[in-house]
Parts: structure tokens; sequence; C-alpha cells
């Protein structure tokens, strides 16, 4: 008989715990094969297609579109093998991979936290679901009766807003009026009996820094499973003034504002994108004693030499890639810039290499692409992957190995037609250079009032590395650079 295999959210790249079901690619009763696409998911970095480890049909799928799934919380369950002999699938399933006499094997292929070499050996104990009807059963077939074994856990994932794994192991679910084992998976939890009922590792955070005691709280979610929501809930309502604190609100009711709120005001829940952004943004103004400074640069002859080496044919230089050329020679005299903070550890990590990220911005919000070994491309590579990391941003296409892993961060706010802006450094790096717009001004060259394209440049620095003499000196050489292109010569 087929065996029901459980394919769970993987970990999709670094830091990342949860992602939102954009699109499913399968429905129930599709045949799938090996590495097949079946849900694009977007995380907080990047819209991503997920694959699928197994060959065979799909039995059941866990959260609507528009659904948040965290990671290890299952996507799709899919029947691997032959039900009976002469099945469309073969006796070892679309792609060779299992059978009804050993366990099915994975592509090989992996996303990041997850294996599909093999799948593990487990004794799974089966509990046999009765059919509503004798005829229903008849005419259903083997891959409906599949579909209504888990019809319980697709309707439990209709009522709550985010699919939770029925256990956190892989044992297979009771059906709905089996008795249910002391200790057992899918007990109900009380206060008392193991450990706290969370799978969020947001959620855990949240109560942590808040001083919120977990056991105190009960859960929402199936099972007792306690939710983001249920934290909110017991934060406001520790936060209301005494004698006035309601009772828990239930999911379904409307939750109370927050005092001193507009009552009429519209909330926008701050997830995705604009989510990962926010979180990180706040972590650095947290973590990290910033410090800007700022000088204004003639670029007339940066704007010359670009136009000048336009004019001689070849692929089109860009003014970030130049910028970006001027950032790595400035890094390789300041490396103390091209670092983190270890604060575990209290040591400064200096790296070899610079991996430039540039802050783009996009129709799902700001992102920030990186260019890997920036400091070893010329302005042509450099002027490409910039291109091309716009593009794949635009259209949702970044991976999050293309936003992950940068060492100091460029940003041009002078697309926004604005002069100057004390930016933000993108934790965990520990510096950012702002180029603003650059317009004619008046500016005194050689002597004499002329008008000169004129621009700001900030550099927002983490204090722990360097002094301000080092940061002062690394942004003095970058505005060297732009009125002297020729400085840039001395590298070459």
């Amino acid at each position: 008989m087929a065996q029901v295999l459980e394919f769970k959210l993987p970990d999709l790249g670094e830091g990342l715990t949860e992602a939102e079901i954009v699109r499913w690619l399968v429905q129930v009763g599709d045949v799938v094969a090996v590495d097949q696409p079946v849900v694009e998911v977007e995380t907080a970095k990047a819209m991503v297609e997920v694959p699928c480890p197994y060959g065979g049909v799909v039995t059941a799928r866990f959260g609507e579109e528009g659904t948040e799934l965290p990671v290890g919380a299952p996507l799709i369950t899919v029947a691997v093998g032959a039900p009976a002999s002469g099945d469309a699938l073969g006796p070892a399933g679309p792609a060779g991979r299992g059978g009804p006499d050993g366990p099915a094997e994975g592509s090989g292929n992996v996303l990041v936290g997850y294996g599909t070499s093999e799948a593990p050996a487990r004794r799974r104990r089966v509990r046999p679901v009765q059919p509503a009807s004798p005829t229903a059963s008849a005419a259903t077939g083997p891959a409906a009766a599949a579909e209504a074994a888990h019809a319980p856990a697709r309707a439990a994932t209709d009522r709550v807003p985010a699919a939770v794994p029925r256990a956190l192991t892989d044992a297979a679910p009771a059906p709905a009026g089996a008795p249910v084992e002391a200790g057992a998976v899918g007990a109900p939890h009380t206060a008392s009996d193991g450990p706290v009922p969370v799978i969020s590792p947001l959620v855990r955070r949240l109560a942590r820094e808040n001083g919120l005691d977990l056991r105190q709280l009960t859960g929402s979610g199936p099972e007792g499973l306690i939710l983001r929501a249920d934290v909110e809930n017991a934060l406001r309502a520790s936060a209301a003034p005494v004698g006035s604190r309601a009772a828990r609100p239930e999911p379904d009711t409307v939750v109370t504002p927050v005092p001193g709120a507009a009552a009429d005001g519209r909330r926008i829940p701050l997830k995705g994108v604009r989510g990962a952004v926010a979180d990180k943004l706040s972590r650095s103004r947290r973590e990290i004693p910033d410090a800007t400074c700022w000088v204004d640069a003639d670029a007339t002859e940066l704007m010359r030499a670009r136009a000048a080496m336009n004019a001689a044919g070849g692929p089109k230089i860009s003014l970030l890639a130049l910028l970006a050329r001027i950032c790595t020679a400035a890094l390789a005299r300041f490396p103390e810039l091209n670092s983190s903070v270890d604060t575990e550890a209290r040591e400064i990590v200096r790296f070899d290499h610079v991996h430039l990220g540039f802050a783009a911005q996009t129709e799902r919000g700001l992102v920030v692409p990186v260019v890997r070994d920036a400091h070893a491309r010329d302005a042509e590579g450099l002027t490409a992957e910039f291109a091309r990391l716009t593009e794949a941003g635009r259209a949702g296409r970044l991976t999050p190995g293309d936003l992950t892993g940068g060492t100091f961060t460029l940003n041009n706010y002078g697309v926004f037609g604005v002069d100057g802006s004390t930016p933000i450094v993108n934790h965990p790096e520990a510096a950012m250079l702002g180029v603003g717009r650059i317009v004619p001004k008046p500016w005194v060259h050689e002597g004499e009032l002329a008008v000169r394209q004129v621009v700001q440049l900030s550099l927002t620095f983490d204090h722990r590395v360097c002094d301000g003499g080092t940061a002062g000196g690394f942004l003095r050489h970058v505005a060297d650079c732009v009125e002297q292109p020729a400085v840039l010569l001395r590298k070459l």
C-alpha cells in the first residue's frame, strides 16, 4: 500500500522563522514529481518556490493563500508508491522513488535546513479511518480516500490564522474520535505537563523581551497552542490601567484599541519585507552606537570621466558602479569599516572581502541586494551585477542568498531627489555610505566662483569599530576620489 509522507516548510534562509503562502502550484489529487515546485511563499527576504522532495499523489494541503506558516509546519502530504497493482504511478512512484517494500527516497537536493537524501525510517502508528458511507468510499478511489483521511487537519487550518503541525514528530494523526494515550502527541496540554506549547521562535522572543511567562497563558490555537495574538493580547491587558482590564478577547472578537491610539485608525500588520526591515532597523538602533559625518564634494570631474568612458564604446558604466569602485578602494585603505562586532565574544570581526550591499526600492519595499566580492570587480562587472540584482528585486526573484552576507552598504538616496540623510547602519555591518543627488551649485573652483556639480556624502558608522579620525579619513578619501577620479589610478 502507498506510504503517506509529510513535507514540512523548510528553513529558507538565515534567521527566517516563517513564510507566507502566496500561491499554491498544485491541487489535492495532483501527481507531483520529485523536486517539482508545489507552493510559492514569501519570506521576509524574498519570494521562493518550494520544491517537494517526494514524488506521488498530493493528499492534503495545509494553509490557505495568505496564511503565515512557521518553519517546520506541514505544507503538504504525498502518497508515495503504488496503492494497488496497475496504478498509474507504477511500483516505485512517478520518479522511481520508494515503494511498498521500503522507505521512499528524496531527490538529494536540499533547501537550507533540510535534507532529502533519504526519508528516515520511523515506526508509524497508523489507525484506519472509517469512510462516511460505503457508497462514498467506493466512488472516491484511493486518492480521494487519502484526502478524506486528512480532512480533519485541513479543517483545522481553516479555523486558525496559520497552519500548525499536528505534532513535533512525524507520528501519524489519530482519526476523530480515537482515544489518545496519556502523554501521546495530541494530548491536551496543561501548564504542568511538559514543554510550553509554542512553535514560533518569534512568539518566544516577544514574551521573553516583555518578561511574560508563557506558562500562565492559555493558547487559542489547536490543542492549546500559544499564538502570537495570545501574547500580544496578554501584553495589552497588562498595560491597561488597574480596574479597566477586560478578559482576554477570543480570536474571533474585535481587539480593543491600544490606549491613546485613534479608534478609527487602520491597522497594517508588520510582516513580510516591512516587518523584517522594522526588526533590523530597531535592532540596529538598540545595539549599534552609531555616529554620522558628512561632506560636500565637487563631482564635476567624476561625471566627465563617466561620460568619457561611455563615449569610448562598450557597455555603459553606471554612476552607482563608479561609486562602488570608490567605496572598495576606500575600504582597502580603511579596513576597520569593513567589519562587524561579535557582541557575545566581544570581538571585532574584520573581513578580507567586500560584499557590497546597495539599497533598492521595490514594490515589496526596501531591499538590500548584495554584490559578492565587489572588490574584485571592475566598473563594467559592477554595472552588470547591479542591473541584474535590481531587476530581480523588482520582479520579486531575489533569493535569500542575494540578500544576506553583506559587509558594507552603499545607499544612493539621491534618486529620491534629496541632498542628505543620516542612514541607519544595516545590522550587523559597521558602516553605510550615503550619496545625495548631484546638482549644479555655486562652488569655488581654482580660486574663482563657478557652477559645479556638487554632491553631499554621508557616512554612518559603528563607533565601536573605529574612532572619528578613521571615519573622517575614509569619507575624505571617498570625496577626493569623487573630485579627482585619477586618485584611483594609484591602486590600479
